[in-house]
């Protein structure tokens, strides 16, 4: 596991070389060029020949990465990208490093729930030479047990849970279904490494509802702030693999996916029956009955917490204002309908009849998978 596990065939000299060309252009245009166009074009062309990263100023790099926020199709919260921190961490190679700029990133990005958008980024992929890796999807995650054909805990995390068992995690003595995960990192040319997670780092917010008294009997709670690190950041031909990535939370992310998809916590049926609804026809609308508690919930213990969140109307509403500066600045928007149109009410909501298109812009995040 000392190689990229994800890395597909180089583009070709022509395609990298085209790439850069067109990154510093946008640079140049948009202010943030660290000096004379065809001299920063050069130089970076030349390091791609020798298989080395481009040598991105650090204005450069934060330029690029909130650009490539800008240009992720699949977010609805991109009205914000222009004040993304982006922290350059392109020296660290090692898994200690690493996991002591991970607990800064998310102390800086939490801020006792004030959380602000924040970007780590670690050395990149380089001839000869993986890149950093962080293996759990985000850093914040729940174990997934399997248990005699069923699973406790998080469905998502069961390959990872035992991959961390295998490196020599103790779970609490007493499983649950919310036991925050270990990290595991991989340095530059190193051996998967297991460390604690920072539990005073890592906010937690218990879930209640504000009428249905029995819902704290649930046990349910989920961690504050969302830090991605398996998407691949690039950027000018040179991709960064370890690029962790975090904002604020929209409620459906949480109380329609995380808690309410079927192949997750599946707990529709658990809220519906505490509900009192018939189960047994979907004529019953049980499903949409009990997603909406479920998402009142969470947004009403986040705000409760006061950690930071947005519901998803005002985010649909905050997405159209992004497009229309967007227009205003002359530029067209890349965005991709199943993911923009939230997952609760989507008809109910401006962006469920706007047209979209997915024009793959760069700079850009990738997941694993599409990488290369």
């Amino acid at each position: 596991m000392t190689s990229c596990p994800f890395h597909q065939a180089p583009a070709t000299a022509s395609a990298v070389s085209e790439e850069i060309n067109d990154f510093f252009h946008l640079a140049a245009a948009e202010g943030s060029l660290s000096g004379p166009l065809p001299q920063r074009v050069a130089e970076a062309v030349a390091a791609a020949a020798a298989g080395r990263a481009g040598s991105l100023s650090e204005e450069e790099l934060a330029f690029a990465a909130r650009v490539a926020w800008r240009n992720e199709a699949r977010c609805i919260g991109r009205l914000y990208w222009r004040s993304l921190r982006v922290r350059d961490c392109r020296a660290v190679t090692n898994s200690a490093g690493m996991y002591l700029a991970l607990c800064e990133h998310l102390e800086q990005a939490t801020r006792e729930g004030n959380i602000r958008p924040v970007m780590t980024i670690f050395a990149p992929t380089e001839s000869g030479h993986a890149g950093p890796l962080i293996r759990n999807r985000q850093l914040a995650g729940y174990a997934g047990y399997r248990e005699r054909g069923s699973v406790l805990g998080d469905p998502l995390n069961c390959a990872l849970t035992e991959e961390a068992l295998a490196l020599g995690w103790e779970p609490p003595s007493v499983r649950t279904a919310f036991d925050l995960l270990p990290w595991i990192l991989v340095g530059r040319d190193e051996r998967p490494a297991l460390y604690p997670v920072p539990r005073n780092l890592v906010k937690e917010v218990p879930l209640w509802h504000p009428t249905l008294s029995w819902f704290r009997e649930l046990g349910l709670k989920w961690y504050a702030v969302p830090v991605v690190c398996d998407m691949v950041f690039r950027v000018a031909g040179t991709e960064y693999a370890a690029a962790p990535f975090s904002g604020w939370y929209m409620g459906t992310e949480i109380g329609s996916r995380n808690l309410a998809d079927e192949d997750r916590y599946n707990l529709l049926p658990i809220v519906a029956e505490k509900m009192g609804l018939r189960i047994d026809t979907p004529s019953s609308l049980w499903k949409e009955r009990a997603l909406v508690e479920l998402n009142a919930a969470v947004l009403h213990s986040f705000a409760e917490a006061g950690c930071r969140i947005v519901d998803h109307h005002t985010a649909s509403e905050e997405f159209g204002r992004f497009c229309a500066q967007e227009k205003a600045a002359g530029r067209e928007v890349s965005a991709a309908w199943d993911w923009i149109v939230p997952p609760l009410a989507g008809s109910a909501t401006p962006v469920f009849n706007q047209k979209m298109c997915n024009l793959r812009l760069r700079p850009e995040f990738k997941r694993v998978a599409e990488s290369g």
